[in-house]
């Protein structure tokens, strides 16, 4: 099924192609292997200090952000509709500005084109494009190349609510994570959807929080609303393995690969963060002592994966484990007014950004 077609074929004939990234930096460490036997009792590693930064803010909740694969952007989106799109070099410039020059302005594009609240973003793994899913059960493609362009130049119409969205690393297909209890596939060539035909037993309340690729693209993985997390095969679209109760009954609410495509990683509504063997379906980690009962909150690696980041709403901190040993490392207030409803690392540097219900977007970075 997956048969990759040149993804400029996705682009009107006749139109400008988004132009590529630079090369993407190499992680700054191999992945963590959490499958080798650790006596790791005593050895976690410190989290390095983190200053924040105030970057912008949105006119309503801001629900979601992610960094493109080289790390030079992040976008955001928010309940207002809009998606806006950061440099992180300006960011990085207005951290360390001493308004010598002037205000320097991180926010280089802000689309408006949705009619509901945006769910989740990705950017396209080569070139110049982003894609946002909104509850107006719609996915749009906006080329970031353009500085004037402020609509989207391809729309992907769903049948639901599109609640989470990540681009095949070929760059050809789609997934959607919606309302229907099965992940949708599209060719963004043709705008043909797939869906799974050995679907699994889903309960009705099967809706899904999240869909994340693997690296290569083998695999991809659901966590739903009916607390189960679903690994499919990326070629046939066959779902491979059910973790039915993954978080209890609660809410499976992320759910992501490490880069050796070997574990998962999940959040749920039971305030718990685990990680999940690929290979056997079997629990390996559990991080515990973050409280999220209420927001969609995700867990996320560092870009070294050697950290795991989530959100303790009541106490309104960002929380930090050493993913090797699973023991608590430190607890850094947000600075959000409220909650922060989602946090999102960069895949390069030690960055990340927060955003949430107090309608802002922070930029966290190591002080050296």
């Amino acid at each position: 099924m997956l048969r990759g077609v040149n993804s400029t074929a996705m682009y009107d004939s006749g139109t400008l192609q988004p132009a590529a990234y630079g090369s993407t930096p190499a992680p700054r460490v191999t992945s963590v292997d959490f499958g080798a036997a650790h006596d790791t009792k005593g050895s976690s590693k410190n989290f390095p200090k983190h200053e924040t930064r105030h970057l912008s803010e949105h006119k309503n909740i801001a629900r979601c952000a992610k960094f493109s694969p080289d790390g030079r952007f992040v976008a955001t989106g928010s309940a207002d509709t809009s998606i806006k799109l950061f440099e992180t070099s300006k960011i990085k410039q207005m951290i360390l500005s001493d308004a010598r020059d002037g205000p320097v302005r991180p926010v280089i594009r802000t689309f408006y084109d949705h009619i509901q609240p945006v769910n989740d973003i990705d950017f396209h793994p080569q070139n110049t494009v982003l894609i946002s899913g909104a509850k107006d059960h719609t996915i749009k493609f906006f080329d970031f190349s353009k500085a004037t362009a402020k609509k989207a130049f391809r729309v992907i119409q769903d049948t639901h609510n599109v609640r989470s969205v990540s681009f095949h690393p070929s760059g050809d297909f789609v997934l959607a994570g919606t309302d229907h209890q099965l992940p949708h596939l599209y060719d963004i060539n043709t705008f043909q959807c797939y869906l799974s035909a050995n679907a699994p037993e889903i309960k009705i309340n099967g809706a899904i929080n999240q869909v994340r690729y693997s690296s290569t693209g083998g695999m991809y993985v659901t966590a739903s609303k009916d607390g189960a997390i679903r690994l499919w095969d990326g070629v046939t679209a066959d779902c491979v393995r059910s973790i039915v109760g993954a978080h209890g009954t609660a809410e499976a609410t992320s759910a992501t690969f490490t880069k050796d495509q070997r574990f998962v990683l999940t959040c749920g509504k039971d305030s718990s963060v685990k990680l999940w063997e690929v290979g056997s379906g079997r629990l390996v980690k559990q991080y515990v002592g973050a409280t999220h009962t209420q927001l969609r909150c995700q867990a996320v690696f560092n870009d070294t994966e050697e950290f795991v980041l989530s959100i303790d709403e009541p106490s309104n901190e960002v929380v930090v484990w050493d993913a090797l040993t699973a023991e608590k490392v430190a607890r850094l207030p947000s600075n959000h007014n409220g909650a922060p409803r989602w946090i999102e690392h960069s895949p390069t540097e030690a960055a990340f950004v927060s955003c949430g219900t107090d309608r802002s977007v922070r930029f966290w970075k190591e002080t050296i």
